[in-house]
């Protein structure tokens, strides 16, 4: 390997740069600066700092404009310790023709190919290979972005510019120079602004609500056009989100990543992003989200936003993708040496992404991309530091993150190990930095994970260290074979019941409490709601809007219900009520409250158009369902019994007669082992002992009914003195107005029994 040049050991180096100008790189002997581009506190110089292990030279180009033009002047960097800086005056800047916003890019040598005199953009002038022994892919013709900036002025491919190649190594492409048209960092002040009094709630308070910011306001005629799918727009819809009853938005990826060319390919889905899990910078809030698309103009209506959701008492999530990045793989399988050059693999290979055994591939358990090397600690400081980013300066309250249990490797190269327990890994270096909310509310960060990834031992649901929640896809698989798949699939009562009382199996042997439990029947990921009970399969190759769309899991649990829609709608108040009946985290997904549909296609990650954009004019049954909805979610955040801080103990804490939970059978017997553990029983019942929460009310009874015909359940003693009163019934004959009661309009019960209808479930309270 060759040498990183000697370095210069006088207080600064002058570098004569494009203009002619004398500039001064930063010296030996000061402390590194902080990553990425930063002005003094004087406001009058810059300073650049960029991390690469293996790099033997960097260069920083600096831009007037954003695109379409040469660099206006360049800075080669001095290095130490692994990072490469040098500082800018603003007043040489303006000599050099850059006179307002800031643009720039970085050119990087190294092994592969080494810096040669006679190189400039569009030259092969010291090439050596595209890749080498140690997995080095240096390009000096690639402009690379800053993974530290906070601002990215464009996508790679959009309208006008749709040639991938410039960015690609390789024999065909590594001489074409991606200059005047790579995305580059922009230079912010630091970014000013409040985002109001945060909420301190605990999780097992929460409702999620998982929605993608473009598609909450795009078709949204109350929204100014203008504003429509952007931060601004969203905003707007805070005060609503509330009155809905959920507490915590959370974002599908605002990440910036390539979604511009959804606009270059009007009416198709050909290389669109619509989903947005390809970030091309882990700091930078998306600019296609912004109304105001100038620099700085996505990062301080962001943070508007965070405010707008604050001051209606909402938390703010966003889902984030550490596990792989936007330059995604190599071109053609078996092809070493074509692979995209944007930024993390042209500045240090290996050490931003997990390679082969030979270093001459990418390690993939995501299926989208190479993984991102998380236990290198280059990569994991990205990751730490953009998060502290986004929760410290964009005022973020939590984060899900996407395939999660990549952030527990710890072998970079050749091999994929998840370890929960190690403290060296990116999942406990998050926690460590900044701590989870303690279980009781306060200060903190909500952390999620999707538990798992593709192969390799990545399937961890319920082995995530302390400090995290998790995704939990037992409860929906559970729920989704006992609602569709009667005599297909077998489920037990007593596997309901585990699932209905937080799935202490999963989450209560290492100290975690029930709100690890993100209980969840739908997600972006797959059917919505609606057509969860409304298909049998995906149909995922229809015609723009709502397709074609490839992959999606063949395994959906779902159900068409004989094609009767009022049985589709039934299932689907069932579904929900289920979901806030129980004990966990609850997830919904945006549109859910108004049976937003697909159309049976199972994975419109590409579609950004009206077949992924809410509906706001909702019709009469989907009206109807938004009440129900509503009413739901009032009734989970009246009834701490229904959110408990521990696992329910099935004791009588406060010698009532009552244990905190009780389980029935429909003949209000309570049910042994042999009844629990039988697949040939399809309903239960369970009783909650309200006093021992703090609930308004004595108790709350739930009957859930399995089977396709009605079974007459035998109610509980309610508590001395409190007769029945039902809440809710989710069967069609009560579908309409008030098909939640509302507090004090509850119908009091007469008799013991009381028939649930097939496939409904049925809420009391007694008072």
């Amino acid at each position: 390997m060759s040498a990183k040049p000697r370095l210069i050991t006088t207080l600064a180096a002058c570098l004569v740069t494009a203009a002619g100008l004398l500039v001064a790189s930063s010296a030996q002997a000061e402390a590194a600066p902080p990553l990425g581009a930063h002005y003094d506190d004087s406001g009058q110089n810059i300073t650049f700092a960029v991390h690469s292990a293996a790099a033997t030279r960097m260069d920083v180009y600096l831009y007037a404009k954003a695109e379409g033009a040469d660099e206006n002047l360049k800075v080669s960097l001095t290095e130490a310790s692994d990072v490469y800086s040098g500082s800018v005056s603003v007043a040489d800047l303006n000599e050099a023709g850059i006179t307002g916003d800031v643009y720039y890019g970085y050119r990087a040598w190294g092994p592969n190919w080494t810096f040669d005199e006679s190189w400039k953009p569009g030259s092969e002038a010291g090439f050596g290979s595209d890749v080498d022994a140690d997995g080095n892919r240096f390009n000096p013709n690639k402009l690379l972005l800053d993974p530290y900036t906070t601002e990215v002025s464009h996508d790679p491919l959009r309208d006008g510019m749709t040639d991938e190649g410039v960015y690609a190594s390789g024999p065909e492409h590594r001489v074409k120079d991606s200059g005047k048209v790579a995305p580059k960092g922009i230079v912010l002040a630091d970014a000013g602004g409040d985002t109001g009094s945060a909420p301190t709630r605990p999780l097992k308070d929460d409702v999620v609500y998982e929605v993608h910011l473009r598609g909450l306001t795009k078709n949204d005629p109350d929204v100014p056009e203008g504003e429509r799918g952007t931060y601004a727009g969203a905003a707007r819809k805070a005060a609503e989100l509330a009155e809905l009853g959920v507490t915590a938005v959370e974002f599908l990826p605002l990440a910036e990543g390539p979604n511009d060319q959804n606009d270059a390919t009007a009416d198709s889905t050909e290389g669109d992003n619509y989903w947005g899990y390809q970030s091309l910078n882990f700091f930078a809030p998306d600019r296609r989200y912004a109304s105001n698309k100038s620099p700085g103009g996505p990062t301080a209506e962001f943070k508007r936003m965070v405010k707008a959701f604050h001051d209606a008492g909402l938390k703010v999530f966003v889902d984030v993708v550490y596990n792989h990045t936007g330059e995604g793989y190599a071109w053609e399988s078996g092809d070493k040496n074509t692979y995209n050059l944007l930024s993390y693999r042209g500045l240090d290979n290996p050490s931003y992404y997990s390679l082969t055994a030979d270093k001459q591939g990418s390690w993939d358990n995501t299926g989208v991309g190479g993984n991102f090397n998380t236990f290198n600690p280059a990569a994991k400081g990205v990751i730490v530091d953009s998060l502290r980013y986004w929760r410290e300066t964009l005022g973020v309250d939590g984060f899900r993150h996407d395939l999660a249990s990549v952030l527990g490797n710890t072998c970079q190269h050749g091999c994929f190990k998840y370890e929960r327990d190690n403290p060296d890994t990116a999942l406990n270096a998050i926690t460590d930095a900044m701590p989870a909310r303690p279980a009781d509310g306060g200060a903190g960060t909500d952390w999620i994970a999707e538990p798992w990834a593709i192969g390799d031992g990545t399937y961890q649901v319920g082995n995530f260290p302390k400090g995290w929640s998790e995704w939990n896809d037992k409860y929906r698989d559970t729920w989704r074979a006992d609602q569709n798949k009667l005599g297909v699939e077998k489920v037990t009562p007593g596997q309901l019941a585990t699932r209905i009382a937080g799935s202490s199996d999963l989450y209560g042997d290492d100290g975690r409490k029930p709100s690890a439990s993100v209980n969840f029947t739908v997600a972006h990921d797959g059917f919505t709601l609606k057509d969860l009970y409304s298909c049998n399969d995906k149909d995922n190759g229809q015609s723009w809007p709502y397709g074609p769309s490839d992959g999606g899991s063949d395994n959906n649990l779902s159900w068409d219900h004989g094609g009767d829609a009022a049985a589709q709608r039934q299932a689907a108040r069932t579904g929900m009520a289920s979901l806030l009946t129980s004990a966990g985290t609850p997830m919904m997904t945006g549109g859910d409250e108004h049976l937003r549909s697909v159309r049976c296609n199972n994975n419109p990650y590409n579609l950004d158009s009206e077949a992924n954009w809410l509906n706001h004019s909702p019709d009469a049954d989907q009206s109807a369902f938004g009440d129900f909805t509503a009413g739901m979610l009032d009734f989970r955040s009246a009834h701490p019994a229904l959110r408990p801080d521990d696992f329910y103990s099935g004791s009588d804490g406060n010698g009532n007669g009552m244990a905190d939970l009780d389980w029935f059978t429909p003949a209000g017997a309570k049910p042994d082992a042999g009844y629990f553990d039988s697949a040939d029983n399809h309903a239960l019942g369970w009783r909650l002992d309200g006093t021992e929460f703090g609930d308004p009310y004595d108790a709350i009874y739930i009957g859930y009914n399995g089977w396709s015909g009605k079974v007459d359940f035998t109610l509980p003693d309610p508590p001395q003195g409190k007769t029945w009163h039902r809440v809710t019934d989710t069967a069609s004959f009560a579908e309409g107005p008030g098909q939640v009661a509302k507090p004090g309009s509850e119908e009091k019960l007469d008799g013991a029994t009381y028939g649930v209808n097939g496939r409904s479930m049925v809420v009391l309270i007694a008072k």
